[in-house]
């Protein structure tokens, strides 16, 4: 047992995984990456400001291509950023399984509290559970169903959405 293991840490990326978190975060491989999976991300401006085992945080800019007639970020764009700061931990809990998982949204609720005006970072701490749940799928053959939460904010603090995904 390693003493990371021993102490409580979460085991360390593998190598498929590092190879993940740079691309996402690599400014050219993360804009092809949206265009061919996620092109309405791309055009949207979405980002991905950090990858890790246990968090995730995008952001989407305001600006004219994701702002709604009333001068906030749509709703719809502000909901792109808080499924991929969720999906890419998802995808990183894949990334170098040998068995087939899919991956896939049964569930969202969102709650809208206070007008984004600004860019918006969406931060999903729950990667542990997600982790959990695609090492359960592969044991046992059976889906999993985990609940997840992401939190967007503006520069200042101020929250402006909660999002809940079941995957």
């Amino acid at each position: 047992m390693t003493e990371a293991a021993a102490a409580g840490a979460p085991p360390a990326l593998n190598a498929a995984q590092r190879k993940l978190v740079r691309q996402v975060r690599h400014p050219l491989l993360i804009r092809i990456f949206l265009i061919a999976k996620l092109p309405l991300g791309f055009f949207a401006g979405l980002r991905v400001k950090s990858l890790e085992r246990q968090r995730c945080e995008t952001t989407v800019p305001f600006g004219w291509r994701s702002q709604n007639p009333f001068r906030s970020v749509y709703f719809a764009a502000q909901a792109m950023a808080a499924e991929l700061s969720t999906g890419a931990l998802a995808m990183l809990a894949l990334r170098g399984e040998e068995a087939s998982v899919a991956m896939l949204i049964v569930g969202l609720d969102a709650e809208f509290g206070k007008k984004a005006v600004s860019k918006v970072t969406f931060t999903c701490e729950d990667g542990e559970k997600i982790f959990a749940a695609v090492a359960e799928t592969v044991a046992t053959g059976e889906a999993a169903v985990v609940d997840v939460e992401t939190v967007g904010r503006m520069a200042d603090g101020t929250e402006v959405a909660r999002f809940r995904f079941r995957w």
